[in-house]
C-alpha cells in the first residue's frame, strides 16, 4: 500500500514538473525561478523534454516533406545526428557552470542541464506540427514554415538568456556576458578534447609500433 502511493506521488510530481515546463515557456522570469528555488522541476521531466527534443529532430528529418527538407540518406549518420544535439548540452552545461562557479553564481551543474533541458521545450512543440503541416502545404508556403521553424530555436535562446539569470541570481547584462563567455568556453573543451584524444592517438600508435619492432626483431 506504501509502495503504490510512493509511486503515484512520484508520478504525479513527474507529471506536474513536465506541465510546468509550459508554464515555463510564457513566464520565463517566475517560472525558471520557481523551477530550482521552489524545485518545481525534475531531472526526469528534463530527460523527457531532452527526449522529446531529439525526437523531433530525427522525425523532421525523416517525415518532413522534401519540399522543405531535402535529406541524402548515405550522407546521415543518425548517432552523429543525435550528438549534435548531446555533445553542445554538455559542453554548455560544463562550461557554464565552470564559469559562473569562480563567479558568484548560485547553480549547480545538475541545475543548469535542468534548466537548459527546459528551455528546449518550444523546439519539440513547434516542429512537431510542422512536420504534418510540411506534408500538406505547396512551395508558395515554404517562407511561413521556414520563420516558424527559426522561431521554435530563436525562443529557445531567449528561455536560456532567461533560465540562466534566474538560476545564478544574475543582472541580464552579467547574464549575457556569461553566455558569450560560455560559447567561448565550448571552444576551448573542444580543443582540450582534441588535443587529449590527439594525445592518445599517438601514444597508442608509438606503443603499436615499438610492439611491431619488438616482433621484427625477434623473429
Amino acid at each position: 500500500m506504501f509502495s503504490s502511493l510512493t509511486k503515484k506521488e512520484t508520478y504525479t510530481k513527474y507529471f506536474k514538473s513536465l506541465k510546468f515546463a509550459l508554464y515555463c515557456t510564457t513566464h520565463p522570469l517566475d517560472g525558471y525561478w520557481d523551477l530550482t528555488h521552489e524545485k518545481r522541476g525534475t531531472l526526469a521531466a528534463a530527460n523527457t523534454i531532452l527526449f522529446l527534443t531529439v525526437l523531433a529532430r530525427i522525425m523532421k528529418l525523416q517525415y518532413t516533406s522534401f519540399i522543405f527538407n531535402k535529406v541524402y540518406w548515405e550522407d546521415i549518420n543518425i548517432f552523429l545526428y543525435i550528438a549534435s544535439i548531446l555533445f553542445p548540452l554538455a559542453l554548455w552545461c560544463v562550461g557554464n557552470w565552470a564559469l559562473t562557479t569562480l563567479f558568484e553564481g548560485k547553480a549547480r551543474l545538475k541545475q543548469i542541464y535542468m534548466a537548459t533541458c527546459y528551455c528546449m521545450i518550444p523546439y519539440p512543440l513547434i516542429q512537431f506540427p510542422l512536420i504534418i503541416f510540411s506534408n500538406g502545404v505547396t512551395v508558395d508556403e515554404a517562407e511561413f514554415h521556414s520563420i516558424l521553424s527559426a522561431f521554435s530555436l530563436v525562443w529557445a535562446v531567449f528561455l536560456i538568456i532567461f533560465a540562466m539569470m534566474q538560476i545564478h541570481e544574475y543582472k541580464l547584462g552579467k547574464t549575457l556576458f556569461f553566455c558569450v563567455a560560455t560559447i567561448f568556453a565550448m571552444l576551448v573543451e573542444v580543443f582540450i578534447l582534441l588535443l587529449f584524444f590527439s594525445m592518445i592517438s599517438q601514444g597508442v600508435s608509438y606503443f603499436i609500433s615499438m610492439g611491431r619492432e619488438i616482433i621484427f626483431r625477434m623473429q
